[in-house]
């Protein structure tokens, strides 16, 4: 992974961990993690106030919320 490469942090809170991934390794990771730790079942999962505040920028971008 170069230092110029975006990651991501990925939380685990049944494993109690944080760790950062490179963006083209983020699904991988978890469904990695989430196979070897926790039988497949979905806990791992990247930092929720990273993807709230992702789902708020593509509604602000693709203009959603404007009015017709």
């Amino acid at each position: 992974m170069s230092d110029d490469e975006p990651t991501v942090p990925i939380l685990c809170e049944a494993c109690d961990t944080e760790s950062r991934v490179a963006l083209p390794d983020v699904a991988d990771a978890v469904t990695r993690h989430n196979e070897h730790h926790h039988d497949g079942e979905s806990i791992a999962e990247v930092d929720p106030a990273l993807k709230d505040e992702l789902a708020d920028l593509v509604v602000e971008d693709l203009g959603l919320l404007e009015d017709e």
